[in-house]
């Protein structure tokens, strides 16, 4: 069961697929959200533009309409979760994590309950019928007290009515006896999601249909075809064919994906597309001989990072040459390497690492609010940015806002697959190290650690830079370290600073600083 609920869990990839609209639209555009999913498989296990195809034959690459739609029946045959709309806010079509028997008698159960607040939603309407009828004639007789006790009565009657109908728009909101994953699930017999081959949309209109396709992978990928017998959405065998040994793809883009997070460029320098459009492979042999690696290892990126990193390539220095600048100035053929930043995750890990505040430990659930509170709407959406120490990996990551800092220092876009992240330099980047209490904090315990683990200021900046940087620092850079340390020292010391706590705030400042340097955010 465990290993079943995290294949489930898994599904959530396609699940987060982009959502368009309202759901209680008859004609919400399910289209629309089928060719999100298409253009992230294509682009991100493919390397291939294969939803430029919707509309019309693909202008570059030999991908087909009816290749599009042969891929659309797959997703058209899978339900996918709800998250809940304006109008009607709760979730629907999740996965509960449960045996089938599970779910049936937790259905039955509740259906049961259902029906007898229901029951009592009738009696009690029955009796406030009837308690009107009393009412308006006790209105008629010279006893105010007796039309007093009927108008108590009915008014009783009503909030009785009015609580039960409430209790009963609230038996959605209970939560089930088991978790629920936001997940996809295989398609129906009938209705939307009704599992099934696609028909090809002219023009990419679902109003005008076209001849049906069966659904298979590209016919330039091989084009097989579901085996007879199939009776799901046919999602397994789709994914046993983006990873067969034999696609030339996806081991290639893959292995290129990896040389591009340890080089800073692909040797496909267009990661996401290795179509007629994309960059020709600088090292083609070298990506034939990776991605042959990387299939004879069992697909192990594991074993894939430490042959890339035990490669004399990646250990050459970064230092320049006039001759090899000369033959090669963009060192497409890697005769030096590239100095680069680190990603905002790094940089942020860094932090935690040098501090010594970060949490190795993997990541657990996120403190979401009770579903059963829930009220977002699309005016009032969820947003929420949860602090923690654990590695930048675990962040909460919505789609409709990004994270604060990883939006800052250049994360990837949340609302689509990002080949490549650009690099910008920009004052807010300066002055969030500079301000922001995140960064303070973690400089306060870099400052108690080098105060912990080194006896004198100049053990304490060897520390500092062997911990930052690496590298042990230079005499001059213990002079300039000395220079700047008397400085503050005598700055907060005319501050009105006590001799107890001057310590700490003076290596404080001086983690500041070192969190400002160019070299601890640039890879060597």
């Amino acid at each position: 069961d465990a290993d079943r609920y995290a294949k489930l869990i898994a599904t959530g990839y396609l699940a987060n697929a982009r959502r368009f609209g309202s759901y209680e639209d008859a004609r919400y555009p399910w289209y629309l959200t089928y060719e999100d999913t298409i253009d992230n498989l294509g682009r991100t296990f493919l390397g291939l533009t294969i939803n430029c195809a919707r509309c019309h034959d693909h202008k570059f690459d030999p991908i087909s309409q009816e290749d599009y739609y042969a891929l659309y029946g797959f997703f058209q045959s899978t339900r996918y979760p709800r998250a809940g709309i304006e109008l009607d806010q709760m979730q629907h079509d999740l996965v509960p994590l449960a045996s089938a028997d599970e779910v049936k008698r937790a259905e039955r159960k509740r259906q049961e309950e259902l029906a007898k607040v229901e029951a009592r939603i009738r009696q009690l309407t029955k009796e406030k019928k009837a308690a009107d009828t009393v009412l308006r004639w006790a209105e008629k007789l010279p006893h105010p007290d007796r039309a007093k006790a009927a108008k108590k009565h009915v008014s009783d009657l009503a909030k009785a009515v009015a609580a039960t109908k409430k209790e009963k728009a609230g038996f959605d909101r209970r939560p089930w006896p088991f978790e629920m994953a936001y997940a996809v699930a295989e398609g129906k017999t009938e209705g939307k999601h009704k599992v099934g081959n696609a028909c090809v949309q002219i023009k990419g209109d679902p109003e005008r249909q076209g001849k049906e396709v069966p659904r298979r992978f590209p016919t330039v990928l091989g084009g097989q075809t579901l085996p007879a017998g199939v009776t799901g959405s046919g999602r397994l065998n789709l994914a046993r064919w983006v990873a067969d040994p034999k696609n030339p793809l996806t081991a290639r883009v893959m292995v290129n994906r990896i040389w591009h997070y340890h080089f800073g460029q692909g040797i496909v320098a267009t990661p996401s597309d290795f179509g007629k459009q994309g960059t020709p492979p600088t090292h083609p042999e070298l990506l034939d001989y990776l991605a042959s690696r990387f299939v004879a290892s069992g697909w192990s990126v594991k074993a894939m990072h430490r042959l890339v990193m035990l490669s004399r390539t990646y250990q050459l220095s970064g230092a320049d040459d006039a001759a090899d600048a000369r033959l090669d100035v963009g060192n497409d053929y890697l005769w030096h390497f590239d100095r680069r930043r680190l990603d905002a995750e790094s940089i942020r890990d860094a932090m935690l690492a040098v501090s010594g505040d970060l949490d190795r430990g993997r990541g657990g659930p996120h403190p979401f609010p009770d579903p059963k509170d829930w009220n977002y709407t699309q005016h009032n959406p969820f947003k929420a940015v949860y602090q923690t120490d654990r590695r930048s990996v675990y962040l909460m990551t919505q789609r409709i806002q990004r994270h604060p800092f990883l939006a800052l220092f250049d994360g990837a876009d949340t609302n689509a697959s990002t080949a490549r992240r650009i690099t910008s330099t920009t004052p807010l980047q300066a002055l969030y190290l500079m301000n922001d209490p995140f960064v303070h904090d973690q400089a306060k315990q870099f400052a108690a650690r080098l105060l912990a683990e080194a006896s004198d200021d100049a053990g304490r900046v060897r520390r500092a830079y062997l911990l930052a940087y690496g590298r042990p620092p230079t005499a001059a850079e213990q002079a300039a370290a000395r220079e700047y340390l008397a400085k503050v020292t005598d700055k907060l010391r005319a501050g009105g600073v006590g001799t107890g706590e001057l310590p700490a705030k003076v290596w404080a400042s001086f983690a500041r600083v070192v969190f400002l340097s160019s070299e601890f955010v640039y890879v060597e």
